[in-house]
């Protein structure tokens, strides 16, 4: 067997890793607040230019983190992302919720003649209040939400919204950033499950 020379240390690597981000990624101009939440999104994708797509509106990250240590739950819109919450770093065992799979969601998309994904947050509505609102994966169900907010819908704290995709993806996050809700987004194709369960860890615990 080869003998590889790499790092094998756990804390090590990740001790590192956020030492590079930080050296690596122009951070300037950012609020702490929302460099931290940044550093780990960098590290969910390994793409330091992520910093240059990144918007945000000035109390994204406060109220987003306020509404946490109130108990608010995490609403997501794939599976994926809610896997990807760290609940240990969860400052009141907020729930953290998909309702993807819900038996009713297809007859609501059917209904709605939308995406199963989008359809899937009519059922948010009784927890949409003052929620920390989390969408990785689809514009549809960003638009959605916009849709349902400017219709009267509960208002969340605040809204990530970095869906990833070739189809509607950058256009869904610019309508976020043109609306009044607190916002955080990735500008463009980029985002995903997994930089969104970033941003919500980064949020939910100041521990690096």
């Amino acid at each position: 067997m080869p003998g590889y020379q790499y790092e094998r240390d756990g804390a090590e690597i990740y001790r590192q890793s956020f030492a590079t981000i930080r050296a690596e990624a122009d951070l300037t101009g950012l609020p702490d607040d929302v460099a931290r939440v940044v550093v780990r999104m960098i590290h969910a994708c390994g793409q330091v230019d992520l910093v240059d797509d990144v918007a945000y509106s000035p109390d994204a990250v406060r109220r987003a983190r306020e509404a946490l240590d109130a108990g608010a739950p995490v609403l997501c819109d794939a599976q994926m992302v809610a896997s990807g919450v760290t609940r240990r770093r969860l400052p009141k065992d907020n729930d953290v919720v998909c309702t993807l799979n819900d038996p009713r969601v297809p007859a609501l998309a059917a209904d709605l003649a939308t995406t199963r994904t989008a359809a899937a947050l009519e059922l948010w509505r009784d927890r949409l209040d003052g929620a920390v609102v989390a969408i990785g994966n689809a514009p549809t169900a960003l638009f959605h939400l916009l849709e349902m907010v400017a219709a009267g819908a509960p208002r969340p704290a605040a809204v990530l919204g970095i869906p990833v995709g070739f189809i509607g993806a950058a256009e869904s996050k610019e309508a976020l950033a043109a609306s009044d809700l607190d916002f955080l987004v990735v500008r463009g194709r980029r985002g995903g499950s997994a930089i969104t369960a970033g941003a919500v860890n980064a949020i939910a615990s100041d521990v690096e």
